[in-house]
């Protein structure tokens, strides 16, 4: 009997002494990062891979050191429905509600879809104290809240691309073009939604008109639209030598094609949403080479200036079996979450006031960039990656693949003019 008890006792000191600290941060309370988003949408489920796959990594590695204890990451995730036609705001709060209230979520990481939505639940994140991290929401709304009522609304931060540097790269885009060949006609054919209308007014009121550029004209298309030929027919009577397009409807990319069959003179430079990922050349029958694309966020496309994007690029691909398609939200996704982690640890705890004050320090090299938080919470956008975030352009080339030409700190290769068209200079 005796000697029963002591093999059994050597067997627990050899299990315990093998396992070590593993059994005590295998049990270690949770850190919970809330993923309340529109998953129906591209955007919503690369972003929410993206997230697992960060967390993933950080988890194996050990988890997130709080203090002197070990805590893994752990996602709950609800579709909030938000960007689908005639979901109302109350949905999202609702949303963010149950990842707060009944899924006790510590943080929340992407958010709102929609940018209405995603200003909402500030007052909710706000009176939970629960921070915050866009990853899809453009909308400058936000900032100001923050900048104006900073002790309520310093809980909300955002990773990804606003509205404003949308516009400070399709506008350094157009300057480059009139620097590079002379042009200065345009032709713009925007889909009739908020965001669009807004985005080409913008263009027009910010860049075009104190440029010296010539507006030769202008076509809304309502969401649905398969012809776009009236328009192009314009742009080539009007002599533009660039068309701005700017959709993020599935069908837009049958603009590219006519344009292309049409074989109209001028350089196709703006966003449309389907040609941002590599699956566009097959889905668009290969008739897309030459047209230039934004990519809200370097990342969402490797680019080889900044090693981290080819690693986060190619490690997504390995996870998934498929490379990323969407040009806005996954690598923000990505990076929101070794973010947090960084501020966590930093701060010692998981205290929301607490990873707050650390997240406004940010100062991290990844897959987008330079990143870090001005003041009104947004990351820094520019066209350098060793100080700031990164958005670029693309130009679909004539073997399918998608090369980096602006700005020109990361391009690839230069701009290739469609047939027809030539410099002015």
């Amino acid at each position: 009997m005796k000697r029963t008890i002591l093999l059994f006792t050597a067997l627990v000191f050899v299990i315990v002494g093998v396992a070590g600290v593993v059994p005590q941060a295998r049990a270690a309370k949770p850190i919970i990062l809330g993923v309340p988003t529109s998953l129906g949408f591209l955007e919503g489920k690369e972003g929410l891979k993206a997230v697992k796959l960060a967390v993933e990594e950080i988890n194996k590695a050990g988890g997130v050191k709080v203090g002197n204890v070990k805590r893994p990451f752990k996602v709950v995730a609800i579709d909030a429905r938000g960007a689908e036609p005639g979901v109302p705001v109350s949905e999202v709060i609702k949303a963010y509600k149950k990842v707060i209230l009944e899924d006790k979520a510590n943080f929340i990481v992407i958010g709102s879809f929609r940018s209405e939505a995603a200003i909402a639940c500030m007052d909710l994140v706000a009176k939970y104290k629960v921070p915050t991290l866009l990853g899809i929401a453009m909308s400058p709304v936000m900032q100001r809240k923050v900048i104006k009522h900073y002790k309520k609304y310093k809980y909300t931060f955002r990773v990804c691309l606003n509205a404003v540097y949308l516009i400070k790269y399709l506008a350094g885009t157009m300057a480059y073009l009139n620097k590079q060949f002379g042009f200065n006609k345009v032709y713009i054919m925007n889909q009739d939604v908020a965001w669009a209308r807004k985005t080409g007014d913008l263009m027009i009121k910010l860049y075009f008109k104190k440029a010296g550029w010539k507006v030769v004209g202008r076509q809304a298309y309502p969401t649905g639209s398969s012809d776009f030929s009236s328009g192009l027919m314009k742009a080539k009577s009007g002599g533009a030598q660039v068309i701005l397009p700017i959709f993020d409807m599935p069908q837009s990319g049958i603009l590219v094609k006519q344009w292309k069959s049409m074989k109209i003179p001028a350089l196709m430079a703006g966003f449309i949403s389907p040609l941002a990922g590599p699956n566009a050349w097959k889905t668009f029958d290969h008739k897309i080479a030459g047209a230039i694309n934004a990519i809200f966020e370097v990342g969402d496309v490797p680019c080889p200036k900044i090693p981290k994007s080819v690693t986060f690029f190619n490690d997504y691909k390995r996870k998934y079996g498929k490379p990323i398609e969407a040009g806005h939200g996954p690598a923000p996704a990505y990076e929101m979450v070794y973010i947090l982690k960084e501020a966590i640890e930093r701060a010692g705890t998981v205290d929301g006031d607490k990873v707050v004050a650390a997240l406004e320090k940010t100062s991290r090299d990844g897959a987008m960039g330079h990143i870090r938080f001005g003041k009104d919470h947004q990351v820094i956008f520019g066209m350098d990656p060793a100080k700031t975030a990164m958005g670029c352009m693309i130009q679909w080339r004539k073997n399918g693949t998608r090369q980096i030409v602006f700005p020109p700190n990361i391009a690839e290769g230069k701009i290739e003019l469609p047939a027809g068209l030539k410099s002015l200079k």
